[in-house]
């Protein structure tokens, strides 16, 4: 070989290299995110709670993230939830689906898509459960659906009470029927809370869709939303072919839901737990404003009102 074809060989090793498509392991790896206005250092975002300081866009964070955020860094304690067995299917596409519970447990260190904790705000127990996105999408399943019911049982037993951060796709085809009754035995858990009084507010986060938003995602007491987060039950696509209309514009955003009713109020990440402390408060009348049966309704209702400007 001589010279010049050395140089030419390695003149395509380096176009090859420059050129070559970046793969999700290397964005995951990388010190760098983007956004509105290009590339951003991750500790930057870090730094402002995952919500870009330019266009206010609230990127998807883990629940651990979540939790850090409402309740303080390791300010609470992670419930250890019944897993099922894996696979009761034995389902396979393009890859084992036990295949794909072990990938994913692996990236998110999670053993099902949901976590449960109990923490603190202004003095008030609170039991949590969120979604990891990465998750296999945070999509439900057996796993999932024993999450969750173990966490309302918990918030029942301690008098507690109960939050959901909703996010996912949906229901997980991977167990078929056995994910779809999830959707029932997490309405008939919710139930279960309001036969205890105790208050069920869900936070709606970036995306939630599917049987998630046409089941525990939408029966909550209050439902708060991150700005700009997608929420919806089908594509948006789908609903257009199917009524033969052009969609209002931001159809599935949470600013359109709060508009049209399924939404009370959005909230930045930064103000949800300072929001939530202080709707739990009148909700469970420990605010100092309500101090007699006879003010009880105006009280709650100016108090309401209060949080949501």
């Amino acid at each position: 070989m001589n010279w010049i074809t050395k140089i030419i060989k390695a003149g395509e090793k380096i176009k090859t290299a420059i050129h070559r498509r970046a793969t999700k392991d290397d964005m995951v790896n990388s010190d760098w995110t983007s956004c509105c206005k290009g590339p951003v250092l991750k500790k930057e975002f870090e730094q402002n709670l995952w919500v870009c300081p330019d266009c206010n866009k609230h990127l998807r964070i883990a629940p651990k993230q979540r939790f850090d955020i409402l309740f303080g860094k390791n300010n609470y304690e992670t419930l250890n939830t019944p897993i099922p067995k894996d696979d009761p299917l034995n389902w396979s596409d393009s890859k084992p689906y036990k295949e794909r519970l072990k990938t994913a447990r692996k990236k998110t260190g999670m053993n099902c898509g949901m976590m449960v904790v109990c923490g603190t705000i202004h003095n008030i127990k609170i039991t949590a459960v969120a979604s990891d996105f990465n998750f296999l999408g945070a999509s439900m399943a057996a796993a999932e659906g024993e999450a969750f019911l173990y966490g309302v049982q918990y918030a029942i037993e301690n008098k507690t009470p109960f939050l959901c951060i909703s996010a996912g796709g949906g229901m997980r085809m991977m167990e078929s029927l056995i994910s779809l009754s999830q959707m029932t035995r997490t309405t008939i858990a919710i139930n279960e809370l309001k036969k205890n009084n105790l208050p069920y507010l869900v936070c709606i986060t970036d995306p939630t869709a599917g049987g998630i938003t046409a089941s525990y995602a939408m029966l909550g007491d209050i439902h708060l939303a991150e700005p700009g987060a997608l929420i919806a039950f089908a594509g948006a696509r789908v609903i257009q072919g199917t009524v033969k209309e052009e969609l209002p514009e931001g159809f599935q955003k949470s600013e359109y839901l709060e508009k049209t009713g399924f939404v009370d109020l959005i909230v930045n990440r930064k103000d949800l737990s300072e929001k939530i402390g202080t709707l739990l408060s009148i909700l469970l009348k420990k605010n100092s404003a309500i101090s007699t049966d006879e003010n009880e309704t105006t009280e709650d209702t100016q108090s309401l009102s209060k949080v949501a400007s």
